[in-house]
């Protein structure tokens, strides 16, 4: 019997019930729908986090408080208004054009009757050009408004829309914060998620307000400076890490009570996070590739028991062990690809549907594709070989005597 006429016995085999056959391949085609799917989203959605990111620039330096070191994580509210103003006092460190100290907060906003929890942020006057935001009605937070702790509000469209109404026109209305009435200046054009944020969905107010007024306190989580020349990104955040140590007096970088990071090191934590994300559910997912193994096991077994007799009479005129054993596997393997091949075309054809809706590009990568035939592949002959070597090892004559 060669490896055709097998191949033809398993196809007519599976067909010849093919109800249990499409329930058998049922828990292979969810598995490696659900891996691709996963796979696909997550890097569709990697992608997407990492331009958004980057359409910021990677010109970026952030200077949060506290140390940010493996094995060594402390906390600190150290980083001052002032520390700012010295960073970007010209000529005090080379190759910085701005910044801007903030501070967030949630809060419940009251405005027009609605009463909703909003992302706020104290920003300094330079926010706007660092991040590239741009104003469509009235403007944006201006130096004198720090300056002088004004309480006033640029809104995000998407703020506007929940709070007024859609198309509304909010410059010069009042909303509360924590009990404190803030006059509406301005409001940002769309700009969606930045990866970290919505500018749509938030409410920005003068850093010195944020601090003083709201947060009650006396320091900044974090300053955003924007380098000349991105090129030089990687000696400014050296030379800002010096001019600080040496403004806060500490001797030895490993006591700093500041971490340096840019906008690259952003994305690439975004990216580790996301693949770990993506890594970690893919794996759950691929639980219900042994599961269905298990399924295409049991059903495998069933299918000798019903066929002792045929086994028997294959054996009978001629039919060597290696080759019972190689039909049962042809039939398990033929099934888990079977299922792997429509799981592929549901994982792809979900994966589009899904990106229409959602902001995410459509991404199929290749290597998914690949790696799920060879898992169904795998799992076929892992969990075909064992009801394959039960129906070869029959003896013919019990196999004929079957009832």
């Amino acid at each position: 019997m060669n490896y055709t006429e097998l191949l033809t016995s398993a196809i007519k085999a599976l067909r010849s019930n093919l109800l249990r056959t499409a329930l058998t391949m049922l828990g292979i085609i969810i598995g490696i729908a659900s891996v691709i799917m996963i796979l696909s989203l997550g890097q569709g959605a990697s992608s997407a986090i990492t331009s958004q990111v980057s359409s910021l620039g990677t010109n970026l330096i952030i200077v949060l408080p506290g140390t940010q070191q493996p094995g060594r994580v402390s906390v600190s509210n150290t980083l001052t208004l002032a520390d700012e103003e010295a960073l970007t006092k010209p000529g005090a460190v080379e190759n910085i054009s701005a910044g801007a100290a903030q501070v967030s907060l949630n809060a419940e906003v009251v405005a027009n009757g609605q009463n909703k929890s909003i992302s706020i942020l104290g920003v300094g006057s330079n926010y706007a050009d660092i991040y590239s935001i741009n104003i469509s009605q009235g403007e944006f937070i201006t130096q004198e408004n720090v300056d002088s702790g004004n309480r006033v509000a640029v809104l995000g469209p998407d703020v506007v829309t929940d709070l007024f109404g859609e198309g509304t026109n909010a410059v010069g209305e009042t909303i509360t914060i924590k009990s404190r009435s803030f006059r509406i200046i301005g409001v940002t054009e769309a700009k969606g998620s930045s990866g970290f944020t919505n500018p749509d969905e938030t409410i920005y107010i003068p850093v010195t307000t944020g601090m003083r007024q709201l947060l009650g306190q006396d320091y900044v989580s974090s300053i955003v400076l924007s380098a000349k020349n991105s090129e030089q990104v990687e000696q400014t955040m050296l030379d800002v890490q010096e001019f600080l140590l040496d403004r806060h007096k500490i001797e030895d970088a490993v006591n700093a009570d500041f971490t340096v990071r840019s906008s690259k090191d952003a994305i690439s934590i975004l990216g580790t996070i996301t693949g770990i994300l993506t890594g970690g559910l893919a794996g759950i997912a691929a639980i219900s590739l042994v599961v269905g193994g298990i399924g295409i096991m049991n059903i495998m077994l069933v299918t000798v028991t019903e066929r002792t007799r045929e086994i028997g009479l294959l054996k009978a005129i001629g039919a060597k062990r290696n080759d019972i054993l190689t039909q049962f596997l042809i039939e398990a393997v033929v099934l888990t690809i079977s299922g792997g091949l429509i799981g592929i075309v549901v994982g792809i054809s979900f994966t589009f549907i899904i990106t229409r809706f959602a902001p995410i590009p459509f991404i199929v990568d290749p290597v998914s594709i690949l790696l799920a035939v060879g898992v169904s592949t795998i799992v076929g002959v892992v969990f075909g070989i064992y009801p394959a070597q039960r129906a070869a090892k029959l003896s013919p004559i019990d196999a004929l005597r079957y009832e």
